[in-house]
């Protein structure tokens, strides 16, 4: 697959602030099958490290979605050939916890730009509004090309 230009430069950023609601908690159970205690019974999440519900993981991670589609749509915006589609996370890590009425600050920042493999490296963070690390990872876009 050749590489197709992204518009886009290292040091561009985005962010996105949600507030997580219980019913953001109980909609995430029932939409991924996940129903772990923890996630949805307050007296067993009473009774563990947290002390009460707490958000799924893949949930906060989630609003990372929004700030890769900006990022995704400042590039079409510019002109780019390609279609930039998510190629992937990693060395996630959830440093801590998230609870039903914490403001969250999803972060995307570009750090790396290889046009010749289409491809862009950002590091992506969620933060509360302590200003706590609550996820900590890289995401990697790809940008990809019609058939010609």
């Amino acid at each position: 697959m050749t590489g197709c230009p992204t518009f886009l430069s290292a040091g561009e950023a985005a962010e996105f602030q949600k507030t997580i609601s219980a019913a953001d908690i109980a909609a995430f159970a029932e939409i991924s099958g996940d129903h772990d205690p923890v996630h949805v019974d307050a007296d067993f999440a009473a009774r563990t490290a947290f002390g009460r519900i707490i958000a799924h993981g893949a949930l906060v991670m989630g609003l990372l979605s929004t700030t890769a589609s900006m990022i995704s749509r400042r590039s079409v915006e510019r002109g780019s050939p390609g279609t930039p589609v998510s190629a992937g996370y990693d060395r996630v890590r959830f440093t801590r916890p998230v609870f039903a009425g914490d403001a969250l600050t999803a972060r995307y920042l570009v750090e790396d730009v290889d046009d010749a493999r289409g491809r862009t490296r950002a590091r992506v963070e969620v933060v509360n509004a302590e200003g706590e690390t609550c996820l900590v990872g890289t995401h990697i876009l790809s940008w990809v090309r019609a058939p010609e």
